[in-house]
């Protein structure tokens, strides 16, 4: 029986179409620089998410540096975000010269949890980052009023949400900004990207300055505002609107991939799933919680399965070293399993996957009973 190759934890995936779409795109003398391609592709995610507006930079970190930056959020506010998040949404905070403000999540979503949000905004505060974990989402209205009774802004680090919804409105799009990642783990991807959404024309202006300079028009050396080169190419744009065609499949089979997991796991009682609601959310990754995620990574690694572990408490990194009490971050980090989430995942593979995730615990279960 030939050995199982090595099935990554997730891989992008593009085919002849990106590849001719950019060598076209080369060979018509295009100026590779941010211009008509970009524009093509914002209009096509403004479309796919319902806002009015749409700006693409070179990644979601700078997307949420830039909103904040637009919304004139600096040193000595304070802005509230979860402690279970990808560093990136609290490094946003800090380039700002904001503070950032950890909150525990809630344990049914792994989202902000509402309750510690309320009570954690004092006088300093200026914003909130909701982070639509892996494209769940808490009760989003509750957060929205909050931020208005407190004259706050709302942003969406929806990073990882691109495709998932909540009550039929696209996930990013509740706040005053919302953004979105392309890098190589997302559901589509530009090897790099970010995009922020709006409905505010009084901030996507502002932003367009701020991202090119702070000009007062393209090439233009007219300055209105601070600013710096947060543009983005259009040789990647191309490839990207190559894969914004393959978006809809896209949703539709990582959704029937976690169903896989889930009937093929079922079973399994050290196994546990965050409850996920498929009619709204895409999942970016499969996640599970298991006792001992470090042990099942190792073993799945040897059986040449590629995993990841769930994100840190953020409030323990050396650079934050923030005293507190965060429970719930603390158990998903330390029980967090990535498994392997390509779109390109075959039903067989889901299914070895699942195989050797049993036999792991009926491994640990008779050494247990001889032990």
């Amino acid at each position: 029986m030939p050995k199982q190759k090595f099935i990554s934890q997730m891989e992008p995936w593009y085919d002849d179409n990106e590849i001719e779409a950019v060598t076209e795109y080369l060979k018509s003398g295009g100026w590779i620089t941010e211009f008509k391609k970009t524009r093509e592709l914002e209009q096509m995610i403004a479309e796919y998410v319902g806002a009015k507006f749409c700006s693409i930079l070179p990644n979601g970190t700078l997307t949420l540096w830039a909103a904040l930056a637009v919304l004139g959020i600096s040193k000595g506010d304070e802005v509230i975000v979860p402690d279970y998040t990808m560093v990136a949404t609290v490094n946003a905070v800090v380039l700002t010269g904001a503070r950032p403000v950890f909150v525990d999540i809630d344990r049914k979503n792994l989202c902000l949890d509402f309750d510690l949000t309320k009570k954690a905004i004092i006088p300093k505060t200026k914003a909130i980052i909701l982070v639509t974990i892996n494209g769940r989402y808490p009760k989003i209205e509750r957060f929205v009023k909050l931020a208005e009774e407190n004259n706050l802004y709302l942003i969406e680090d929806a990073a990882q949400s691109f495709g998932s919804a909540y009550k039929g409105k696209h996930l990013g799009t509740f706040g005053i900004m919302g953004s979105y990642s392309f890098s190589m783990p997302k559901i589509i991807t530009m090897g790099q990207g970010g995009a922020l959404v709006t409905d505010n024309e009084q901030a996507y202006k502002k932003l367009l300055k701020f991202k090119d300079f702070g000009r007062s028009g393209g090439g233009s050396d007219d300055y209105e505002i601070l600013g710096c080169n947060l543009k983005f190419t259009d040789l990647q744009a191309v490839f990207g609107i190559e894969q914004m065609k393959k978006l809809e499949w896209r949703v539709k089979r990582k959704k029937e991939i976690y169903k896989l997991y889930q009937e093929g796991l079922k079973d399994i009682k050290e196994v546990e799933f965050i409850p996920t609601n498929l009619e709204d959310t895409t999942p970016w990754f499969i996640d599970i919680l298991v006792p001992d995620s470090d042990d099942l990574a190792e073993y799945l690694k040897e059986n040449n399965i590629g995993s990841r572990k769930f994100y840190p408490a953020l409030h323990n990194l050396p650079f934050y070293n923030i005293e507190g009490d965060f429970p719930i971050t603390a158990y998903i980090s330390e029980h967090g399993l990535w498994l392997p989430s390509s779109s390109k995942l075959q039903d067989e593979e889901v299914k070895y996957i699942c195989d050797k995730i049993k036999n792991y615990f009926y491994l640990k279960s008779t050494n247990n009973k001889n032990g």
